[in-house]
């Protein structure tokens, strides 16, 4: 006796409008237990949809370019008595819950979540509504202040006796990203088109999805944000010591401790020394928004982009439990399989370059965050102590902020308790 069930999109964290870029399988094909569907892709990562039961496929709901959302319909199962009946899969490889690594490069971001679009970008596009008051019900007039979207702006609304609809008001919100306006700034003229052929041979590769929303976002960050970066530089010597010695003491196939474990701890000590730091501005500009939680995002380079998983609750976890969550996160981050939950929430983010090499850097703030910490490679330098030279091991580090939130007094001394914390790691249990 044989069944049928739906296999559905899960749970992805209030996501929506999720690309589908691949579909695995046909009407007819007979699938096993944790088969993968399709490819599902975010402005963040990629994921699997496995199959929950072994059976045959009798229908195939989506196709390449479909948009699904949670409970989307994906294909349909017929299964015997002994397949399991579960009626919606889990993405492949679901990382544990503890969170939205080695980054180690420079992160934008972004949270999974579409940023709204500001009210000054809005204004940029310029429509005419015949002078007639828009004509929308109150779910819908929310809707649009959320977005910072003016209803009068809107040419005409597509309901009932031009009624404005939400797909209005999204359509127009695509429409002033998408305008060369918005993309370039509020009319800053755009870098003009060149024909590279006519100085030699040239390729052209299609930009990862990751890549092309990444950079929007750091636009849209950079001509918004008023940034600084602070740069300085800290004696590890002592901590690299005692981390040589935790590795020394711990078994052959156990997880070493990295520096980067320190410097989040680190981080998230100063961070509660002054809040600021851990905070948000609100989208209209008048309020801070301080976080009582310390989820610290680190941005991880993959094949297809940058991408910023988060470790949630730093100051709650040890250094070995945060080093096994650490790498996890980063193989998954690597193999494109970390949900959208995984990398929203973050407090503040880490962008590490130290595995590559560098002196100094301006890591750009992942908004809706107020401040980013970049770090370079470390290296032996002479430091005068007074009477000579001593060899000292130097780690740089950038810190760069939203100066709307932070002034510049505040943003150095939050340097100067990092590295208070990263000279003397005992500080961090007073």
């Amino acid at each position: 006796m044989s069944s049928v069930i739906e296999i559905k999109v899960p749970d992805l964290g209030n996501v929506a409008d999720i690309d589908i870029i691949e579909v695995l399988v046909n009407v007819g094909d007979q699938v096993a237990v944790e088969q993968t569907l399709a490819v599902m892709e975010t402005d963040k990562a990629t994921m699997d949809l496995p199959s929950s039961a072994a059976g045959k496929i009798t229908q195939v709901h989506i196709k390449v370019g479909d948009k699904v959302t949670e409970g989307t319909l994906i294909a349909t199962l017929e299964v015997g008595d002994a397949a399991p009946a579960a009626a919606v899969a889990e993405p492949a490889a679901a990382p544990a819950p503890v969170a939205e690594p080695a980054p180690v490069v420079e992160a934008p971001k972004v949270e999974a979540a579409k940023p709204a679009v500001a009210p000054a970008q809005v204004a940029a596009v310029v429509v005419n509504n015949n002078g007639q008051k828009p004509h929308a019900t109150p779910s819908v007039r929310l809707f649009a202040r959320e977005l910072g979207v003016d209803l009068s702006k809107i040419p005409a609304g597509s309901g009932p006796k031009g009624r404005y609809l939400k797909d209005d008001v999204k359509n127009f919100v695509k429409q002033v990203m998408a305008s060369p306006a918005t993309a370039t700034g509020s009319g800053i003229p755009s870098i003009p088109a060149v024909d590279f052929t006519q100085f030699g041979e040239v390729e052209e590769k299609q930009l990862s999805k990751i890549k092309r929303l990444t950079g929007q976002n750091l636009t849209r960050v950079w001509l918004n944000l008023p940034l600084v970066t602070y740069h300085d530089e800290v004696d590890i010597g002592a901590m690299e010591d005692f981390r040589k010695a935790v590795n020394a003491g711990l078994a052959k196939d156990a997880v070493k401790v990295t520096g980067l474990i320190f410097i989040m701890k680190a981080l998230v000590a100063a961070m509660q020394k002054y809040p600021a730091f851990n905070s948000s501005l609100s989208a209209d500009g008048e309020k801070l928004i301080y976080k009582k939680y310390f989820h610290i995002g680190i941005a991880v380079d993959t094949p297809n982009g940058l991408v910023v998983p988060v470790i949630r609750d730093v100051d709650k976890k040890g250094i070995f439990q945060l080093s096994a969550e650490l790498a996890e996160k980063s193989e998954l981050a690597r193999q494109g399989k970390l949900k959208p939950a995984d990398m929203q929430g973050g407090c503040m983010t880490i962008s590490s370059l130290g595995g590559i090499g560098g002196t100094a850097f301006t890591p750009i703030v992942n908004a809706p965050e107020v401040a980013i910490l970049g770090v370079t490679r470390a290296k032996m330098q002479p430091v005068w102590n007074g009477t000579g030279f001593d060899p000292k091991l130097m780690l740089p580090l950038d810190i760069s902020y939203d100066h709307r939130v932070i002034d510049g007094a505040e943003g150095a001394r939050f340097m100067e308790a990092l590295k208070s914390y990263l000279g003397d790691i005992r500080r961090l249990l007073l």
